[in-house]
């Protein structure tokens, strides 16, 4: 009985209170959904919509998105984080035309072995578009479980894992399961949130144990955390007597994969880094305030030093993982919000 009034009193305060207005709620479109699944993972609803909206409109349809190049893909994920999310979209909107003549799939296993889902999204996808039962565990419903049952256990563990799908198993209706997957991701992100829960409004107050132990805000129980690492870098913003400035393409893997940045130059002379690592004579400025860019695991300071071209290159420098980019005339290609923000700077003190 205790389960069903957890799904009944969650789909009645979604009713009055969801948020059913969502773009990728238009319509059941499984790409529309899966798109908007991917965005979502580690970013909240409001920072995703108008990415949503300009990604769809430039990519209406799985072919579309796989026939684009991947730096027009990156290019408007550009400030929505998390790269390799749409290094992921990417590689799947292939694979589903490729194995599955361009039709998204419905059976769970071909969902969860698409590149950058999991379990977890697998289950949201198939139920918000199909209708499908399957439990669901992101942040947001780990959050909401581990309070109502008041979990003990530290969410780290594998043990804590395991004991919170079968909750997430326990508390799935049969019925409704579209709504109820969005209700209790809605729930988890505007009212059970993981700092200030507005328990007075939650429609599980009742039989929620970390309510009525009156320390919501201590579960999830976390292992205590060490202090984030803090981590350095310079980036060279290195001109040509033509103005444009010198970017590479990242690795295709690792931190801001694929995307296009400056040169940088961790430690040791920069001139010296330039001459050995790219062939190249540079004469530098003032270095700019330094910024701290973060990452869920780490901040990075970066240090933005301008400097030009002296001489000639000992490297032939245009190739398909460096360019002489003019700012003046931005071309679609994917880049990091801090080398985003740079250039914008630099396209400033261009036209001044």
């Amino acid at each position: 009985m205790r389960n069903n009034s957890f799904s009944r009193r969650l789909l009645a305060w979604y009713d009055a209170h969801g948020r059913k207005s969502l773009p990728w709620k238009s319509r059941r479109d499984p790409y529309r959904i899966w798109v908007s699944e991917i965005m979502l993972q580690q970013t909240q609803v409001a920072t995703v919509i108008p990415y949503f909206k300009r990604f769809i409109t430039r990519f209406p349809d799985v072919r579309t998105l796989a026939r684009a190049r991947l730096d027009s893909v990156l290019h408007r994920w550009t400030g929505l984080g998390y790269y390799a999310r749409a290094r992921n979209l990417h590689k799947a909107a292939q694979q589903i035309v490729k194995e599955h003549a361009g039709k998204f799939p419905r059976r769970f296993e071909a969902v969860a072995a698409l590149p950058g889902v999991g379990r977890s999204t697998a289950g949201a996808i198939l139920a918000l578009a199909f209708g499908s039962r399957h439990p669901i565990l992101d942040g947001n419903v780990r959050r909401v479980l581990a309070r109502y049952h008041a979990v003990e256990t530290p969410i780290e563990q594998r043990g804590t894992e395991v004991r919170l799908w079968q909750l997430a198993e326990r508390h799935t209706p049969r019925a409704r399961l579209a709504d109820y997957t969005q209700a209790i991701m809605d729930l988890g992100a505007t009212v059970c949130t993981r700092a200030k829960p507005q328990c007075a409004v939650c429609p599980l107050r009742l039989h929620c144990r970390a309510r009525r132990l009156g320390t919501p805000q201590d579960f999830p129980v976390r292992i205590g955390r060490l202090p984030t690492p803090v981590k350095t870098t310079r980036m060279l913003m290195i001109h040509d007597a033509r103005g444009r400035v010198l970017l590479q393409r990242r690795p295709p893997t690792g931190l801001w994969g694929g995307l296009w940045g400056f040169p940088e130059c961790v430690d040791g002379n920069a001139r010296q880094w330039c001459r050995q690592s790219l062939g190249i004579n540079i004469q530098t400025g003032s270095p700019w305030p330094a910024r701290r860019h973060s990452f869920s695991h780490f901040h990075l300071d970066i240090t933005p030093i301008p400097a030009r071209l002296v001489g000639r290159t000992t490297l032939a420098m245009e190739n398909a993982e460096t360019v002489w980019y003019n700012v003046r005339r931005p071309d679609q290609r994917g880049f990091s919000a801090p080398v985003k923000h740079l250039l914008e700077q630099l396209r400033g003190k261009e036209s001044n």
